[in-house]
């Protein structure tokens, strides 16, 4: 193997770091001996740490631009709430806004539920970006992870779960950086995994209240993963007999709202109570899913219109044949990849030892939940981390327990050890830390997976500044070329069209685009020829 420079630069800088790291644990477990047992105070530490360490980036990863359509589709929901309805009316030009993931008939309206988009709207409601809710949601995970390991574990290694969980989840990872994340399905997580042993030790109806509190966000987020969310609650009960009824009565009661929400959400978008805009979306627009291994979810390549429309036949012509046991275990084995996204590579040394930990069930369980999330997901033919967000408290806490059970082995480096994975987690996450904080542009291409730039931006961005600079309101007519890759959309717009500063629309040829130019005859009409390098921004040709 060939090192370069820059493989020589990490590594020296990981070993500086860890040095500091060995030579201040003396002085830093006393003070993290008494934090751990200030519970408020540790809350509040967590929830701020994640996201002052972002504010801090600013200056060189300034707030995020939304890029991938699954992020316009969110904010498009959180847009509609900030007009304070579920759904919006149909546009009597719609066929020149059919775009990615948002219904056209019989509603305008994103196909998500509303959990995250509630959550932006309430950032860009208080402070005027929907960037601030994803910022909330990050700090919010990361206290109440802190909170639901104080169930599992002592209140120290509650305290070191929780800044694993700033260090993995908090400034530098995806889900802090894009309007697509799982902090609001992670947050419904902490709040079911850390009521449950409370309702089981102390039988609190406030424990009971929480639970209701974590199922129904979970279910406003993640409809489809919530089955498999009540169904490891049900095994987490299963032994215990003595359980009172009426606690998880008074969790159901209060699931009540987050169902009948998505009813209404239901009736306003689709215009009946039991279809989920997401089912009518897959009615009307169908979607390019393949159950086989070798399938991508979508294809890494240029296709043509018709290329795209084979290709979705195809593999919808496969589900309808249905798919084979060799095709589900492989994608299964395909998919463990996707996992280490919620351990930073250190903690891959303690991850055996959580298995010494599996002579009590509520360790059994854990296995269990983690195995029915993973067989359920399996059916659907697309996987993201943020598809089981709310397992992530769960990644958290088998790291801590492997660490908790490498401390106690009988061999006197046993906590040493533990310390020095420790050690070089933190050393992982202070160096790239470092690399943003200073912009250092030449270890990006180094630097993992889940990086904090998720996609570059540069090309949408040229094209809103350029408008920005232009006054008055705009129409922007795309043009795509016939090797357009059909991914690269352009075409979003607010909940409000006809009221947006700048309405994007399809070019539907010279004779349908007459009818648009005359619907906003107040508008400066543009011609975006979005395939070319750079994309084109002209004056449309009246």
């Amino acid at each position: 193997m060939n090192w370069s420079a820059a493989d020589w630069i990490e590594l020296g800088l990981a070993a500086l770091l860890m040095s500091l790291a060995w030579t201040t644990r003396r002085y830093l477990e006393p003070w993290a001996r008494w934090l751990a047992e200030q519970t408020r105070i540790t809350m509040a530490v967590l929830f701020v740490l994640p996201v002052a360490l972002r504010l801090i980036l600013l200056p060189h990863h300034p707030v995020p631009s939304a890029q991938v359509y699954d992020e316009f589709a969110h904010l498009l929901v959180a847009d509609t709430l900030r007009h304070f309805r579920l759904a919006n009316p149909v546009h009597p030009l719609h066929r020149f806004f059919e775009t990615f993931f948002t219904l056209q008939e019989p509603s305008y309206s994103s196909i998500y539920p509303i959990g995250l988009g509630l959550l932006l709207a309430i950032g860009r409601a208080i402070f005027g970006t929907p960037w601030a809710g994803v910022l909330i949601g990050a700090g919010a995970f990361c206290s109440l992870c802190y909170w639901m390991l104080r169930a599992w574990t002592t209140p120290l290694w509650s305290l070191i779960g929780g800044v694993l969980a700033v260090i993995e989840f908090g400034p530098l990872n995806q889900w802090t950086n894009t309007y697509w994340g799982g902090s609001v399905a992670a947050c419904a997580g902490c709040l079911v995994f850390g009521a449950l042993p409370r309702l089981r030790e102390n039988r609190r109806r406030r424990d009971a209240i929480l639970l209701g509190v974590g199922l129904g966000l979970h279910l406003l987020t993640r409809p489809y993963e919530s089955i498999f969310l009540l169904l490891s609650v049900v095994v987490f009960f299963a032994p215990w007999r003595r359980l009172r009824l009426s606690s998880l009565g008074v969790a159901a009661l209060v699931t009540l709202p987050a169902i009948a929400l998505i009813l209404v959400q239901n009736k306003q978008v689709t215009k009946t109570w039991t279809t989920l805009p997401y089912q009518l979306s897959q009615q009307q627009y169908g979607v390019p899913t393949s159950f086989t291994f070798q399938a991508p979810p979508m294809p890494h390549r240029e296709l043509t219109p018709q290329q795209a429309l084979e290709y979705r036949s195809q593999m919808s012509y496969r589900d309808r044949n249905g798919e084979s046991l060799r095709s589900y275990l492989l994608r299964l084995e395909y998919r463990v990849r996707y996992y280490r996204f919620f351990f930073l590579p250190a903690l891959y040394l303690a991850l055996p030892l959580f298995f010494v930990a599996l002579r009590e069930y509520r360790f059994v369980w854990i296995v269990l939940t983690l195995s029915i999330f993973a067989l359920g997901t399996n059916f659907y033919p697309f996987f993201y981390p943020h598809y089981i967000a709310a397992l992530t408290c769960l990644f958290v806490l088998v790291s801590v327990t492997g660490l908790r059970q490498l401390s106690r082995l009988p061999i006197a480096t046993g906590r040493e050890a533990g310390w020095m994975i420790l050690a070089l987690c933190g050393a992982h996450f202070a160096l790239w830390y470092s690399v943003h904080l200073f912009n250092v542009t030449a270890m990006y291409p180094y630097e993992t997976w889940d990086q904090i730039d998720f996609v570059t931006p540069e090309r949408r961005d040229a094209v809103f500044d350029a408008l920005a600079d232009q006054p008055g309101k705009h129409l922007v007519i795309v043009r795509y070329s016939p090797r357009h890759i059909f991914q690269n959309e352009w075409v979003y717009n607010e909940a409000d069209i006809d009221n947006a500063r700048i309405v994007w629309a399809r070019d539907l040829g010279a004779g349908d685009d007459r009818e648009l130019l005359g619907y906003y005859p107040d508008r400066t009409a543009w011609l975006l020829e979005a395939d070319a390098r750079p994309p084109e921004l002209t004056p449309y040709p009246r």
